[in-house]
């Protein structure tokens, strides 16, 4: 899609005439210094610090999303409805949890026992969600839905907005990191520009590979991304660094306003996010004690979810893991279509839950073991819920998509679980009470981050649009 033909370098201005005759050599080094820095850091870090002068921003706050790619059946997992006929409840049993009277899906008990620490959301309302891409629930807008708005992709993530309004919680870490297995799973910058894109985790870390389907290709990826070319040097590096300065230095004569001598500063901390290595360490799980590794285990999903625990603990302020084999619609979008590659509710969706549950039960139970759940916020959901009914479009136990309701999870930031909101009808297909709306959510996690629920950022017609839509509210029942 268009917004993603763009550069990164669009806050160096590379192209723009600098009065000065090594104009292409100082583009070049403009460039190089923003690809090896991956955003455009030096911007991130210079709100960053005006933000902490404001007196805003100063806790260590985060947020983990687990995006279930594709939309979970919200009956087959979180909302379970036993006394209902077969082709409605579905294959699985309920087993009790540690929420007196609640139930969830036997495939899910490691998460049952302790679903004190969690609240279910039952009643969420994601009217206008979509996939491919998926973003109305990772924005908290209906209005970005590119498949039936033009400008659908323009609203920023609830993680962009994030990394404008108070940065990473370090300034040598970027801050907001996305794990996807394709661009249209994710949410991205939008109108607040491609500098406020997620840095992309894939090549910055060793991962296990699998194939389309989930199947492990029994070969781990490279982490390339901190790797300088064999024929630039960390002394090579520090020369152009060197140069770079010096042409500064003419121009920091001229400038009157100080400005460049700030820049100097956030690009030197760029600088230092590439050769200082807090990021590279981050990103290395290698670093990690092996009886831990062992904890979370071996597939690429729990790797991924170790990482983001490392990435929050070294200053990332919002980590989103795209939980997806396949780059199409995604590994739980199980419509179970004869010939299809995802499976419906017993062959698709079984298998995933429970790696699921220990994913998520390990990351909470490490985030509270190492004091750090009251100030991480983790979040897991889809884009939507399924149909009340099995076996649509020609499957035998497959559920379409059903934006009507979903249900989801969080942990841990601080707030009051052991809960259950909302309800569903008796067939669970659609909301009896309590709705909860996409710009709901966006303002509980904005209110969890310290940014204003009254912010704004500006269209691409010069207009105002609010953070949260909708009259948005945080979740009363979270806070009290």
């Amino acid at each position: 899609m268009h917004h993603h033909t763009g550069h990164a370098f669009t806050n160096y201005h590379p192209l723009t005439a600098e009065g000065l005759v090594v104009r292409s050599r100082r583009n070049l080094l403009k460039t190089g210094l923003a690809g090896l820095a991956g955003l455009s850091v030096p911007r991130l870090l210079k709100l960053r610090a005006e933000a902490v002068q404001d007196g805003r921003a100063m806790s260590h706050r985060s947020v983990i999303l687990l995006w279930m790619t594709g939309g979970p059946s919200h009956i087959d997992t979180w909302d379970p409805k036993p006394d209902r006929p077969y082709n409605n409840r579905g294959p699985f049993s309920p087993i009790s949890t540690a929420i007196p009277g609640t139930i969830i899906c036997e495939h899910l008990p490691k998460q049952a026992a302790m679903l004190d620490r969690f609240t279910i959301i039952r009643s969420v309302d994601c009217r206008g969600s979509n996939h491919q891409p998926n973003q109305v629930m990772q924005t908290g807008s209906r209005e970005a839905a590119p498949r039936i708005n033009p400008k659908g992709d323009r609203y920023p993530a609830i993680a962009s907005v994030i990394a404008r309004e108070r940065g990473a919680n370090h300034p040598a870490m970027p801050p907001s990191v996305a794990f996807m297995k394709h661009w249209s799973h994710i949410a991205w910058g939008g109108w607040l520009g491609k500098q406020y894109d997620p840095f992309i985790g894939n090549r910055a870390a060793v991962l296990p590979a699998y194939d389309l389907v989930g199947k492990p290709l029994n070969r781990m990826t490279g982490a390339d991304l901190f790797t300088l070319p064999q024929e630039l040097s960390s002394d090579r590096l520090t020369d152009r660094r060197q140069l770079m300065r010096d042409l500064d230095r003419l121009r920091t004569d001229i400038d009157a306003s100080g400005m460049m001598e700030a820049l100097d500063t956030y690009g030197a901390q760029a600088f230092e996010m590439v050769l200082g290595g807090r990021a590279r360490k981050a990103f290395d799980l290698s670093a990690e004690p092996q009886s831990v590794r062992d904890r979370y285990g071996s597939h690429l999903w729990c790797q991924q979810a170790l990482l983001a625990r490392r990435l929050v603990e070294a200053g990332v302020s919002f980590v989103t893991i795209d939980l997806s084999y396949h780059t199409a619609s995604g590994t739980w979008d199980n419509h179970g279509i004869p010939g299809g590659v995802y499976g419906g509710i017993s062959k698709g969706l079984k298998p995933l839950l429970p790696l699921f549950d220990h994913l998520i039960t390990t990351l909470v139970s490490d985030l509270e073991e190492r004091g750090l759940l009251d100030e991480v916020l983790v979040i897991a959901m889809g884009e939507f819920g399924r149909t009340p009914n099995m076996g649509t479009q020609n499957s035998q136990d497959g559920r379409n998509h059903w934006p009507i309701v979903m249900s989801m999870c969080l942990a841990g930031g601080g707030l009051r679980h052991g809960q259950v909101i909302g309800a569903t009808t008796q067939d669970g297909g659609a909301i009896q009470d309590r709705p909860v709306t996409p710009a709901d959510l966006a303002a509980t996690i904005y209110r969890h981050m310290d940014v204003p629920l009254d912010g704004t950022y500006v269209d691409d017609r010069g207009r105002p649009r609010y953070f949260v839509e909708e009259n948005g509210q945080p979740l009363p029942e979270l806070f009290s």
